[in-house]
């Protein structure tokens, strides 16, 4: 078990309900943290379509997470 502090930002914000929270979590990888909030806040994005950065710096789905990390989910920009 890790404790992890993840931060959220616009629709991740706004389908969670919270600006950011600390986790403690068993998943050993971006990608199963994501998938672990997905069940828990309905998150509707795939990871083909969201970024992750883990200590402010854009990471990979299978990065390791470590205890103390923090992460980011970084959805998709609208433009134009």
């Amino acid at each position: 078990m890790k404790s992890v502090t993840v931060q959220y930002y616009a629709l991740f914000r706004e389908t969670s309900g919270r600006s950011g929270e600390q986790i403690e979590t068993n998943a050993a990888t971006a990608e199963e943290l994501y998938s672990e909030l997905q069940s828990r806040y309905g998150f509707a994005l795939t990871t083909a379509q969201v970024k992750v950065a883990i200590n402010e710096e854009f990471g990979g789905w299978t990065t390791s997470l470590k205890d103390g990390d923090s992460i980011v989910f970084i959805p998709p920009v609208a433009g134009g």
